[in-house]
């Protein structure tokens, strides 16, 4: 007989209890998008501005589109905590659950994520806040689907690699930015990128809990969600007047483009996991589970045959936003 979900997590209480001061920060003490925000009620403050308008005008509307695409993905998270939230025995709202300790205070941290982006958006004086807000509340009102329902197991999987997925994404706008000379922007996507990770390694080690108690079921979740892909959070993204959906592609083709979040990534990420689990070295599972791990540790070799077939079209796609300004409109300032 295996573990019923709810079981299983009930059975981790404890030890969730026992990792949250280690998984998590002080907010007291943590890190604030203030400490990196130019105070505007000092003199110092406004110079502090003048410097972020200064390292804005070097960044291309590339790098700045990925940034509003990451900010718009941070700012979705009451999406984000709804699902966790209903997540089979995660019973996030008794306050003397570890689980829903874990999910409230992931929150606190991950909402400082969309409160310093789109703070330096809106002081760089290159972006159409209005256009970005109708585009947050289209995303939060459109909700989403991880396809992971109710299963802490698929939910878990799912987290873990998208944590790693956006540390990527706001490291490589780092780097970019530092590329450009924007170092406020580096610093700021830098310590994003660093909450991201410690998130990760929270999410990789209840995989890892779950994985001793109950084998088969985690490795025949983690085949159901390969078979069907990780879908990135804001996949329902759109603009004023657009579909579903329709603005998140555009957003794709420009984070690939410049390398922010590439197919590479998605395989380095699922190759990162199969290790940390040691899923290739799981012993004893049932028939069906073995399968299912054949299937997934066989996929990166897979995923990169495809990728070394694949041969991009000689002219890019050309795509705009109405999140940016007129050049006449945003030159002109500051």
């Amino acid at each position: 007989m295996h573990p019923t979900r709810t079981e299983v997590m009930r059975h981790l209480e404890p030890f969730v209890a026992g990792q949250l001061p280690v998984l998590l920060r002080n907010p007291e003490t943590n890190w604030q998008p203030m400490d990196f925000s130019p105070d505007l009620q000092t003199e110092e403050g406004f110079d502090t501005l003048r410097r972020l308008r200064e390292e804005v005008r070097a960044l291309d509307e590339g790098v700045l589109t990925v940034l509003v695409g990451d900010m718009i993905t941070e700012e979705a998270l009451p999406t984000y905590a709804a699902w966790l939230a209903a997540m089979e025995g995660h019973l996030p709202g008794l306050p003397q659950t570890s689980w829903g300790q874990w999910n409230r205070a992931w929150c606190a941290e991950e909402n400082r994520h969309g409160d310093i982006l789109n703070r330096y958006l809106y002081l760089s004086g290159r972006v159409n806040m209005r256009e970005v807000e109708v585009t947050v509340q289209h995303l939060i009102h459109d909700g989403g689907d991880t396809e992971t329902g109710s299963d802490p197991y698929r939910g878990f999987i799912y987290t873990s690699f998208q944590e790693l997925a956006t540390r990527v994404s706001h490291l490589n706008v780092a780097r970019l930015a530092r590329k450009a000379g924007a170092e406020m922007l580096y610093t700021l996507c830098s310590r994003v990128a660093g909450d991201e990770q410690r998130h990760a390694r929270a999410y990789k080690l209840f995989i890892a809990k779950f994985l001793e108690l109950d084998p088969d079921g985690v490795v025949l979740a983690f085949e159901d969600m390969m078979r069907k892909k990780i879908t990135m959070p804001a996949r329902y993204m759109r603009e004023k007047g657009a579909a579903a959906g329709e603005t998140f592609r555009k957003f794709e083709v420009v984070a690939t483009r410049l390398g922010v979040y590439t197919p590479a990534d998605y395989v380095e990420i699922l190759e990162n996991l199969l290790k940390d689990w040691g899923i290739a070295g799981l012993a004893g599972l049932s028939p069906e589970a073995a399968k299912a791990q054949d299937y997934v540790c066989g996929l990166p070799e897979r995923y990169r045959k495809v990728m070394a077939r694949f041969r991009p079209q000689k002219e890019e796609e050309h795509v705009t936003f109405r999140w940016f300004l007129p050049p006449e409109a945003a030159g002109g300032r500051a």
